[in-house]
C-alpha cells in the first residue's frame, strides 16, 4: 500500500508505543514522517531506523511555541503538512481531594491543551495545500469513567468533543478530524500494571476478546482515518477496545454458572 506517497505526517508522542507503531506504518505506506517526542534516545533511534523521509524533532507538546516550531520544521523539511496525529498523552492516579493542582494541570496540558496546540499550528499549513487529516488519540476513558483517574478522564472527554467541534468547523475546508478511543493497549506506559499477574488477568477478564490490544492495531486505524479510504469520515470517534465498552459491566453469568457446576 502506498496511500501516503508524497505526503507529510507529524506524530506527537511518536517515539514509543502507539506513536512509534504509527510512524512505522505511515512511513511504510510512503509518508514522510516527523516524530515528535521528549525522548531524544528513542526518537533519534526510530528516525534512524526509518531512514529517508523520517526525522525526529524534540518537542514538549505542552508548550505552544515548541509545537509551532514542530509544524514549521515538517513543512521546511518536506514541503507540506498533510496529516497530524495528536497522540502524546500521560495518565495520573488520584482522587480529587488528593490530586495536586500541579498533576491535574500537567495531565490537562499534555492530553488536551497539546491537541489544541497541534491543531492550531497545523491547520494553516493544511489550508495551504487544500486540506488534510487530523487524528487525535482519545480513550474509552473519555466516554466512561475509571476509578481514581479523574484528570485523565476529564482530558480525554475534552479530546472527544473537541474532535467533533474541529470536524464541523473545518469540514468545508477539506480538513477531516477524527479520534481513536483505545481500550487497554500493551505499551510501555502501562507495562508496570501488566507485569503484575493479578492486574494483567483483571484486564483480560473484562475485555471480551480476552487480551490487550497491540500498538500496531491502533496504528492501522490511525492510518485508515488519515487516508482517502476514510474520505467521508469526519467527527467520528472510533473505539478499539476488544469489546470492553460493548459490555454493560454486569457479571458474566455463564462463567459464574460454570464455576458453580464445577464446584458442585
Amino acid at each position: 500500500m502506498n496511500r501516503f506517497k508524497a505526503k507529510s505526517v507529524v506524530i506527537t508522542g511518536g517515539a514509543s508505543g502507539i506513536g512509534a507503531a504509527s510512524a512505522r506504518r505511515f512511513h511504510a505506506e510512503g509518508a514522510a514522517v516527523v516524530i515528535a517526542d521528549l525522548n531524544d534516545e528513542l526518537g533519534t533511534a526510530l528516525a534512524n531506523e526509518l531512514g529517508e523521509r523520517a526525522l525526529f524533532q524534540k518537542t514538549n507538546v505542552a508548550e505552544y511555541d515548541q509545537v509551532e516550531v514542530l509544524m514549521g520544521t515538517a513543512v521546511e523539511a518536506f514541503g507540506r503538512l498533510d496529516v497530524l496525529f495528536n497522540n502524546a498523552g500521560i495518565g495520573c492516579f488520584g482522587l480529587t481531594p488528593d490530586l495536586s493542582v500541579e498533576d491535574w494541570r500537567r495531565v490537562i496540558a499534555i492530553d488536551l491543551d497539546a491537541v489544541f496546540f497541534g491543531c492550531k499550528a497545523a491547520i494553516p499549513y493544511m489550508r495551504a495545500v487544500g486540506g488534510g487529516a487530523i487524528v487525535n488519540t482519545a480513550s474509552i476513558s473519555g466516554s466512561g469513567a475509571d476509578y481514581a483517574f479523574t484528570a485523565y478522564n476529564a482530558a480525554k472527554g475534552g479530546v472527544i468533543n473537541y474532535t467533533r467541534a474541529l470536524a464541523i468547523d473545518h469540514a468545508r475546508e477539506n480538513i477531516r478530524v477524527n479520534a481513536i478511543s483505545p481500550g487497554p493497549i500493551s505499551t510501555a506506559i502501562i507495562a508496570q500494571a501488566k507485569s503484575v499477574p493479578a492486574a494483567d488477568q483483571a484486564w483480560c477478564d473484562v475485555v471480551p476478546m480476552g487480551r490487550w490490544g497491540e500498538p500496531e492495531e491502533i496504528a492501522a486505524i490511525a492510518a485508515f482515518l488519515a487516508s482517502d479510504d476514510a474520505s467521508y469520515m469526519t467527527g467520528s470517534i472510533v473505539t478499539a477496545d476488544g469489546g470492553l465498552t460493548a459490555h454493560t459491566g454486569q457479571p458474566n453469568l455463564p462463567a459464574i454458572a460454570a464455576r458453580l457446576v464445577a464446584d458442585a
